[in-house]
């Protein structure tokens, strides 16, 4: 499952954004990505290649904040050689990063430069995927986990229970509160109220771990952990021209489950997944095992508590139309969930 007592030469910080752009031929900003969580971007040319250049700013960044992430989780990543850890089949485009150690905390003052993999990603639309593509993400996603397996306190990075408050109606609360108007906040609130009117039943189940979520948190721990990037979602996933898969916006990792890192997967792309939900698990729990994973003693109360995690994390977005299958497919899974609390 990978070597994770070697000591690699860990990479360098640069001082300042001024530093690691130093050499910069055109610096051009760039209004429109698929990101919805106020980032700033740029487009750079260096040495005659593009790059992109991506500010993490709390004052800007509602995902940050919302994470409590005040010592920049990409920074800790970067600096301590994790990503280095990755498996060969995941590429990730940060080439430098610049860190102003004048400024604190450092979420404030983090630059990421990275290779310009625009054209591998995934394109918005509403189609489904290829279905070798959607299999190829599973089975990446699989060997991430594997390398990671058990692994120790270096993959402690943003706190479990951090995820699961993300996207809570606490997020709504906050936002509103120190005049943010962030689209998706203002979702997330309106969601959350609207799954209590159409579906009380699997709000029920639902809405009190959403305000707090140690119950469900503590009932994970019983089962084993891994290193997880917390946000597999199309628009961070895409494909290299040799099949691995890109993987960007490393802003949510840490310790966290197997089947939970599945579970956002399948709730955030549900509408473009090439096969049932049902068929992604088990070939995710295939991939699993050929990377030598044994999930026999732990799979069935891991997978159920994480697709009630899930709804914890997504019930809002999927209240926002009518009650639908969808919906209640959720519900009855999240149902079976709180049977394993």
């Amino acid at each position: 499952m990978g070597d994770l007592t070697a000591s690699p030469v860990l990479p360098s910080v640069h001082p300042s954004i001024e530093a690691l752009l130093e050499g910069a031929t055109s610096r051009e900003v760039i209004s429109h990505t698929d990101s919805k969580s106020g980032a700033r971007f740029e487009r750079v040319i260096i040495g005659g290649e593009s790059f992109v250049v991506k500010y993490l700013d709390l004052t800007s960044d509602w995902t940050l904040r919302t994470l409590g992430d005040l010592g920049c989780a990409t920074l800790r990543l970067w600096s301590t050689g994790i990503l280095d850890r990755l498996p060969d089949c995941i590429v990730q485009p940060i080439v430098a990063i610049a860190c102003d150690p004048g400024q604190w905390p450092p979420s404030r003052a983090t630059a990421l430069l990275m290779r310009d993999i625009g054209e591998t990603l995934v394109p918005p639309g509403d189609d489904p995927i290829p279905l070798g593509q959607h299999l190829g993400f599973l089975d990446h996603m699989a060997a991430m986990h594997a390398v990671f397996w058990m692994a120790g306190p270096e993959i402690d990075i943003i706190p479990m229970t951090n995820r699961y408050l993300e996207l809570s109606p606490w997020l709504a609360i906050t936002e509103a509160q120190r005049g943010g108007d962030d689209l998706v906040p203002r979702l997330v609130g309106e969601g959350w109220k609207r799954l209590e009117e159409i579906a009380p039943d699997i709000a029920a189940n639902v809405l009190p771990l959403a305000w707090d979520p140690s119950p469900l948190v503590e009932a994970l721990l019983n089962t084993p952990s891994t290193f997880v990037h917390g946000n597999w979602k199309f628009g961070n996933l895409g494909t290299a021209s040799d099949g691995r898969t890109v993987v960007i916006d490393w802003e949510s990792p840490g310790r966290g489950h197997s089947c939970a890192d599945l579970a956002w997967y399948l709730a955030i792309n549900s509408a473009r997944l090439p096969q049932s939900k049902e068929a992604a698990m088990e070939g995710f729990r295939a991939a699993l095992e050929r990377h030598g994973v044994d999930t026999a003693p732990w799979w069935e109360r891991q997978m159920a508590l994480a697709l009630l995690g899930a709804l914890v994390q997504f019930g809002w977005e999927k209240a926002l139309g009518d009650r639908n299958d969808e919906l209640d497919w959720w519900g009855r899974r999240a149902a079976a969930g709180r049977a394993f609390l």
